[in-house]
């Protein structure tokens, strides 16, 4: 295994939930204010569940940091 290309991968990873998670969240806060609030709650989620895995990257990027030591 390269963890040097590991590394840039998940970089990369990273790099598109950050994007869709703002993409999301921009998209929850147009609804927010209509009658179709339900929509903005499922993308909320959504972006919940983003938020969630942006951590998981984290914790993957610096496990894998760590096995490059």
């Amino acid at each position: 295994m390269n963890s040097t290309s590991d590394l840039a991968a998940l970089s990369s990873i990273t790099a598109q939930v950050d994007e869709l998670s703002r993409r999301i969240t921009a998209l929850a806060e147009s609804y927010g204010q209509t009658p179709d609030s339900a929509v903005a709650s499922e993308l909320f989620s959504t972006e919940r569940a983003f938020a969630t895995a942006r951590r998981s990257l984290d914790r993957a990027v610096t496990l894998l940091s760590r096995m490059g030591d």
